[in-house]
């Protein structure tokens, strides 16, 4: 989707890379686990109200993320919204990822503005909507990962990426008919540029889940 890059703080740039990227369950001290396997995620994270004013300073460069899933997330999160969590556009879609409320509620997130409100349980909606959209999506990215569509190599992030944008139904129609059953958002953004522009991360940290939840520990 095409946003308006929003400007931003240090503070929110520090907190959205430091406290809430992760690749692995205790990466950034944020812990991702399933209290079981087809159940819910839960997300636990410091703060930053006990850091002292004058450490925290203005990096001379963003860190590169490469292709790992701190990379792949962090970069879906700055096509979607510039990495603004408070970020809402003309649509109605929010967030640093852009969620709508139907897409939230299948994930079990019903209060929109305690969404906005915390980072935590953002990064956890990504999460769990990538993990239960890879369960849909699992056999389609066995068949057709490494095979070229509409002269695109089709990868898992690219496909999670455009499930993200459109939704795995139109994901699987578009991949079993090999691009012909084409899908653009609002703003013109199709299946086939999502697929190209996050082809090629490492999703493998991902687990299918069709129950996943998104839920923040102690919330």
């Amino acid at each position: 989707m095409r946003k308006k890059v929003a400007k931003f703080s240090i503070l929110p740039i520090l907190a959205g890379s430091v406290f809430f990227s992760f690749s692995t369950k205790d990466a950034a001290n944020l812990e991702v686990y399933a209290t079981h396997p087809n159940e819910t995620f839960e997300y636990t994270a410091q703060t930053m109200e006990n850091t002292p004013v004058d450490v925290v300073k203005t990096p001379k460069a963003l860190p590169k993320l490469g292709k790992s899933y701190i990379g792949f997330k962090e970069a879906v999160a700055f096509k979607e919204s510039g990495g603004d969590y408070q970020s809402i556009n003309e649509y109605g879609y929010m967030g640093k990822y852009q969620f709508g409320k139907g897409t939230l509620k299948l994930i079990g997130i019903y209060n929109s503005e305690n969404f906005l409100d915390s980072p935590e349980l953002q990064e956890a909606a990504f999460y769990a909507n990538a993990s239960r959209n890879k369960w849909i999506l699992i056999r389609d990215i066995k068949r057709f990962e490494g095979k070229k569509i509409n002269g695109v190599v089709i990868t898992e992030s690219g496909i999670l990426a455009a499930a993200h944008l459109a939704g795995p139904g139109s994901v699987k129609k578009y991949l079993r008919s090999w691009g012909a059953t084409a899908f653009s958002d609002a703003f013109g953004t199709s299946i086939a540029h999502y697929m190209k522009r996050f082809g090629g991360y490492d999703t493998s940290f991902v687990q299918p889940n069709r129950r996943a939840k998104a839920i923040v520990a102690n919330a």
